[in-house]
């Protein structure tokens, strides 16, 4: 069997113009032909984010820097917003890493809601929160506007958001919003691969974060400060992503922002426009799907048609399109189907033609 186009929650489809951007000679990373790549980035990234803060560009998936945001910014207790395997998964590190840290837990298929966060930062317990806003294990798209709102009455508590699956398919104006630290990986909406990321952070965060004695060194938020006001890295970082970085950048405003995020928004209509007309129901809550992927309730919950995944995805498999079979607790009961990155309305139609193709075999 040749390629298997990705459909799954990430890493995503990668386009050959992205591989071949990735292929540019090395140059030195603290060369000026590195720094020169780096200053054309910045203010694109400043841009996409809605921010005057330099964006950081680090090598390692996002749990790095989501490891690293607990490990500069907590002194006290954090606050873990769960409502799926990887929104669970960081309290989870945070305990890891030494840190006095309490779930706010609600039901897979919810969302976070800004009234139970507010209830929890009341008690003064906290000096910072982890949200991930699109929880791709779920399909679930929690209120990120409505939860940053709290910042204004809880100034000192880090707001912490992974922004993994919904940057750059939905905006996300970091000033506006007034968080702490914003990041993502590149390999879901970027829809470069896997291997880097890329975050920003208030000036309340850095300052915080010189606080904190043990915050290590690969992820020290001053560092990546340091070496971003010089357009470089703390460490050596991935020259290929970065080449990649800027041709994908280029091609966001080529687009345009606002018809990028139209875009997202009308393949996600049709994939959920798939599911209901095959019986099927969505996973979240009514309100709270995801814009990037489509979590299709198989039985999870009651409602709507129950079918036999493996075979719906091997049958899929077998047109030369990949979906994802559900994540943990769910899989089975569930399958996602992502739309993210680089899909149009043309290609999305070709995977919901095999998948309709599919269902009339099973």
């Amino acid at each position: 069997m040749g390629h298997l186009k990705l459909h799954i929650p990430g890493p995503v489809e990668v386009s050959e113009k992205t591989f071949r951007a990735f292929c540019q000679p090395m140059v030195g990373h603290r060369s000026q032909s590195y720094k020169d790549l780096v200053a054309k980035i910045q203010p694109q990234l400043q841009q996409l984010l809605a921010t005057r803060r330099l964006v950081y560009l680090a090598t390692s998936s996002a749990w790095g820097v989501m490891e690293g945001a607990i490990r500069n910014l907590v002194a006290k207790k954090v606050l873990n917003c769960m409502c799926g395997a990887f929104s669970d998964k960081w309290c989870d590190v945070a305990r890891r890493c030494g840190k006095d840290a309490e779930a706010l837990q609600v039901d897979w298929g919810s969302p976070i809601r800004a009234e139970a966060v507010d209830q929890k930062l009341a008690t003064g317990q906290f000096d910072a929160l982890t949200l991930i806003h699109n929880e791709t294990s779920t399909g679930v798209m929690s209120p990120l506007a409505e939860i940053a709102a709290l910042k204004k009455k809880y100034p000192d508590v880090m707001f912490i958001v992974d922004a993994v699956s919904s940057m750059t398919a939905v905006p996300i104006k970091f000033d506006e919003l007034g968080i702490d630290v914003l990041l993502a990986g590149t390999q879901k909406a970027f829809a470069l691969p896997p291997g880097f990321a890329v975050f920003t952070c208030s000036a309340a965060a850095l300052a915080r974060a010189a606080t904190i004695r043990d915050r290590g060194y690969y992820f020290d938020f001053l560092e990546f400060q340091k070496n971003a006001e010089q357009n470089m890295t703390p460490s050596t970082p991935s020259i290929a992503h970065t080449y990649a970085l800027s041709s994908k950048l280029d091609e966001f405003f080529a687009e345009g922002l606002e018809q990028r995020f139209a875009r997202h928004r009308r393949t996600n209509q049709m994939t959920r426009d798939w599911a209901a007309k095959h019986g099927f129901t969505l996973f979240p809550e009514t309100g709270s799907e995801s814009l990037t992927l489509c979590c299709v309730n198989n039985g999870a919950k009651a409602g709507g048609r129950v079918v036999e995944v493996p075979k719906l995805q091997q049958l899929t498999k077998e047109q030369g399109f990949l979906i994802d079979g559900g994540y943990g607790k769910i899989k089975g009961k569930t399958f996602r189907i992502s739309n993210m990155g680089d899909e149009t309305e043309a290609t999305m139609n070709q995977l919901l033609s095999a998948l309709d193709q599919a269902m009339g075999q099973l």
